[in-house]
């Protein structure tokens, strides 16, 4: 089974470099690398274009971005991985073997960055949520089979929790396989730069005010 590894990229020239150094094992491998570039004015795209399979520019957000490199992909699955992640080795076999185990779609556990013991907390949290719920958010690297991809129209043309939209209508097909090890590495610089509690608290707010109804345009202006 061939893989297609789809990075959304943003002006994040400081941080993609270390993914793509990460996923050079997989491309070694036959598997395919593929960045989509938001509009960014720094050099994101001068150090992607190297180091991948194909490097797109697309209108910016995260859902338009990831559904341009869907559909120039040509791996029989799809992952989804955050340019400011880190991806361990034995990531990209882990994902293969929940496939070829029957699984129609997946994401990882995750760790996340900082050093500061209350992450440690929100982590182990954001994971057993994800368990409990069968929802899986960007930052645990979503993957799923291309033809129910396809099926499903892609990620939703929407601004904000796209992911969360997705793990919807996929959980629909079955519950995700949850990947406890290796655990992809996420940034913690949101919550180092806005504030631990308040970002907790802005999430989970949030969250509840996108299953209430509230459109995700209006979330995405209180996101930023």
């Amino acid at each position: 089974m061939r893989l297609s590894i789809v990075v959304p990229a943003l002006n994040e020239a400081d941080v993609i470099g270390a993914l793509l150094h990460d996923l050079q094992s997989p491309r070694r491998a036959g598997h395919e690398v593929i960045v989509v570039d938001g509009g960014s004015s720094d050099a994101t795209l001068a150090i992607a274009t190297p180091q991948v399979d194909l490097a797109l520019a697309s209108t910016p957000g995260r859902a338009a971005q990831m559904n341009a490199g869907a559909r120039r992909a040509r791996g029989d699955a799809l992952w989804f991985v955050h340019a400011d992640s880190r991806v361990p080795d034995a990531a990209a076999t882990a994902l293969l073997d929940a496939l070829d185990d029957g699984a129609d779609w997946g994401r990882f556990d995750v760790a996340l960055s900082g050093r500061d013991p209350r992450l440690r907390v929100v982590e182990t949290a954001m994971n057993w949520r994800s368990w409990l719920t069968a929802i899986a958010t960007g930052d645990q690297g979503i993957f799923v089979r291309r033809t129910l991809f396809d099926a499903l129209g892609g990620f939703p043309a929407i601004p904000l929790m796209e992911d969360v939209a997705l793990s919807k209508r996929l959980r629909r097909h079955g519950r995700p396989a949850c990947i406890r090890r290796p655990r992809l590495q996420a940034s913690s610089r949101r919550w180092e730069s806005r504030g631990l509690l308040r970002t907790i608290v802005l999430m989970w707010r949030l969250r509840l005010a996108y299953a209430l109804g509230t459109p995700p345009e209006q979330l995405a202006r209180r996101y930023q």
